[in-house]
């Protein structure tokens, strides 16, 4: 499936490109088309308003109104050979009379953008009027019409992304919670089985040595098969106290871990509730502890910190251990990613699983450097 999204992302950004490119291109084409044309429009507002000026009284001057009175779009100045300002249209009246630099500051502007059309008077050389000019809308429009259409675009391929996404990660879930439904189902069969058994073997002389480690190893199946039945669908949450939950994972582990490995616990000095599903939230704190006796590597600290803020509870995992490289950070919560020889790489995957969905917090590396240690740390809200 992934394979298939990345295909899929490959040839939608490929067309997207493919659009907006051809749509640029087109544009700039359109846009200096429409510059020429502009232009031609200004040198006969500029004629025809000279004509009018120096038109004897009987000439025909219907041509030239119409020419003048046509440019509804153009904004021009007309300046004489000094720049002085003579005259302006399809400029906005009303900010010329509020604002008495503003018909300066739109020369300027009109001067940066196109060079002037010049109007020389044919009995004295030495005069001069210039028409400088401004786009007219249509033409910024077509100039920024591909930046509009590259949102619209961007906004599109988004859109069929995070569809795609949400799909795929629908279908992911699926396939998780009917995994562990069906690992549950497995292991319930056996289990009662072995309870029956064990039950047996109570009444066999010689067998009590037997009998409560057997019970111990049937109990952690009983555990395990709890944990895969309440991921497979969504567990109901209690009222826990949070400290004690976590503080008998942790002497659970210390039984389990090496003798150079020392476990510090730094506590909060109140009591801290937080709504929780306890086998779950033990599989967290496990599947955490065992990380970090995996990175000690049989020597080292491991300190576990629980403390609660206004808005939220944080507990931090911190090993002494090998640490974890910045390339590697952002990929240990992948499904199957794993440093170890031996392992499925699933354990923090279904941990995060476990804190964000089931129980609406967050799960993190908070810090990690290679030889020094990692912190993974727990947000849940309050």
């Amino acid at each position: 499936m992934g394979r298939i999204l990345l295909h899929w992302k490959n040839w939608v950004a490929l067309l997207a490109i493919l659009i907006v490119t051809g749509t640029i291109f087109y544009s700039q084409f359109l846009a200096k088309k429409i510059a020429v044309r502009e232009r031609q429009v200004v040198e006969q507002w500029a004629e025809a308003t000279q004509f009018l000026i120096r038109a004897p009284m009987d000439a025909e001057i219907l041509l030239a109104t119409r020419i003048l009175t046509e440019n509804k779009s153009i904004p021009i100045i007309e300046t004489n050979e000094n720049d002085s300002i003579l005259n302006y249209i399809n400029i906005d009246t009303s900010k010329v009379v509020s604002n008495s630099s503003y018909l300066i500051k739109q020369l300027k502007k009109f001067k940066a953008a196109h060079s002037p059309v010049i109007w020389t008077d044919p009995v004295n050389a030495s005069r001069q009027n210039k028409y400088y000019y401004g786009e007219s809308s249509l033409l910024n429009q077509v100039r920024y019409y591909p930046l509009v259409q590259l949102c619209i675009v961007a906004l599109f391929i988004t859109l069929i992304l995070v569809s795609l996404r949400s799909s795929y990660l629908a279908s992911q879930n699926q396939v998780w919670a009917g995994m562990a439904k069906e690992t549950a189902h497995q292991l319930g069969t056996p289990v009662s089985s072995l309870e029956g058994w064990l039950e047996m073997l109570r009444d066999i002389p010689g067998t009590s040595q037997i009998v409560p480690e057997l019970e111990k190893d049937i109990r952690r199946l009983q555990l395990v098969s709890d944990r895969f039945g309440k991921i497979g669908s969504k567990p109901q949450l209690e009222k826990i106290e949070l400290t004690e939950q976590v503080k008998e994972m942790v002497e659970y582990m210390k039984k389990r871990a090496g003798a150079g490995v020392q476990f510090n616990f730094e506590l909060a000095t109140s009591p801290i509730y937080a709504q929780l599903s306890p086998p779950l939230f033990n599989w967290v704190i496990e599947n955490l502890l065992k990380n970090a006796l995996d990175a000690l590597n049989g020597g080292g600290t491991i300190t576990v910190r629980i403390f609660d803020t206004s808005t939220a509870i944080h507990i931090e995992v911190s090993d002494t251990g090998k640490g974890i490289s910045k390339n590697e950070i952002n990929k240990v919560f992948n499904p199957g990613f794993t440093t170890k020889k031996r392992g499925w790489g699933l354990g923090l995957t279904l941990s995060r699983r476990i804190v964000e969905q089931f129980h609406g917090g967050k799960l993190f590396v908070k810090q990690s450097e290679l030889s020094k240690g990692t912190t993974f740390a727990i947000n849940l809200p309050k």
